[in-house]
């Protein structure tokens, strides 16, 4: 079994290209299940993963699904491979999700958290840095602590991002992040030129996504913003923002990574929850109902 698990893990990492994360993901969901079934994988049926999947009721619907996911990958592989003639996941329905709705920060929240940071040290900078490129160009915060200095086309208005797979992408990056960018870099001091990324710590070492989270928490707070928010949310606000002010979806979803407009159209979603509750305050049948009257109309 252990080298089943290394090839797959090679086929994940170097034929799929996925991300070092999601190919631990998908290995230790396949590993758990092969704890749970110690038979012949050729002999797997859709009632076998059926079974196993309801050992995981303690998780999450998103968790199970994710499972199934992994899981069905992994057979694929092995049909691909000529281990098996069918895939026994595909018998099988995943769980049904709700649509998953992302936290969000209006505009002044946003700015707020970025005025909050005191620029008084080029620690400082680098924080206030960090925040608007996070938010100014969307990005994943994988994305933004592993910017290199050769990746920024300032000139032109452009940053060069690795994304997930190893996908690159040229993103837009805006006046306001450019110039904080320029000044957090200015400041940088010189002993740390040695280092290649964009974002370092004290020491002069890459600035991790520990300490990014940490920094995007700790602003939040000294901003008075009480939401549960992490680095991630930067990227969901921008997008949201984006579409709110009519920007088109294939566009966003090009600026973002995105493989699947459907992952992108999440943010159409959000939206509703601006539009939604002012809808329903002005509609004529509430106007209506509101005065007391009976509501009469023509040729019915």
């Amino acid at each position: 079994m252990k080298s089943i698990l290394r090839d797959y893990n090679y086929y994940l990492r170097i034929e799929r290209a996925m991300s070092q994360n999601t190919v631990a993901s998908y290995c230790s969901d396949v590993e758990s299940f092969l704890e749970y079934y110690t038979s012949d994988l050729t002999l797997v049926t859709p009632g076998d993963i059926e079974d196993y999947l309801s050992t995981l009721d303690g998780l999450s619907k998103r968790s199970q699904a994710r499972n199934l996911s992994a899981l069905r990958s992994f057979f694929k592989w092995l049909v691909l491979e000529g281990y098996l003639k069918d895939n026994p996941c595909d018998k099988v329905d995943a769980p049904k999700l709700g649509r998953y709705l992302p936290a969000t920060l209006s505009v002044e929240e946003v700015i707020s958290i970025i005025d909050a940071v005191d620029t008084s040290t080029w620690l400082g900078k680098r924080d206030r840095a960090l925040l608007e490129v996070l938010y100014g160009c969307g990005l994943r915060v994988s994305e933004a602590v592993g910017l290199k200095i050769n990746s920024l086309y300032m000139d032109e208005g452009f940053v060069r991002v690795i994304g997930k797979g190893d996908k690159e992408r040229l993103v837009p990056i805006g006046e306001v992040a450019s110039e904080a960018l320029l000044e957090y870099l200015t400041e940088r001091p010189s002993e740390m030129s040695s280092c290649e990324y964009v974002f370092v710590n004290r020491y002069g070492a890459p600035l991790s996504r520990i300490s990014a989270f940490k920094t995007v928490k700790s602003m939040a707070r000294l901003a008075g913003v009480r939401k549960e928010i992490s680095p991630h949310t930067f990227r969901h606000s921008f997008a949201t923002h984006l579409i709110e002010n009519g920007a088109d979806i294939r566009i966003v979803q090009e600026m973002l990574g995105h493989e699947s407009v459907s992952t992108t159209e999440i943010y159409t979603h959000i939206d509703t929850t601006t539009w939604h509750p002012a809808i329903l305050d002005h509609h004529p049948r509430r106007q209506l109902s509101n005065c007391g009257g009976s509501e009469t109309f023509d040729n019915q």
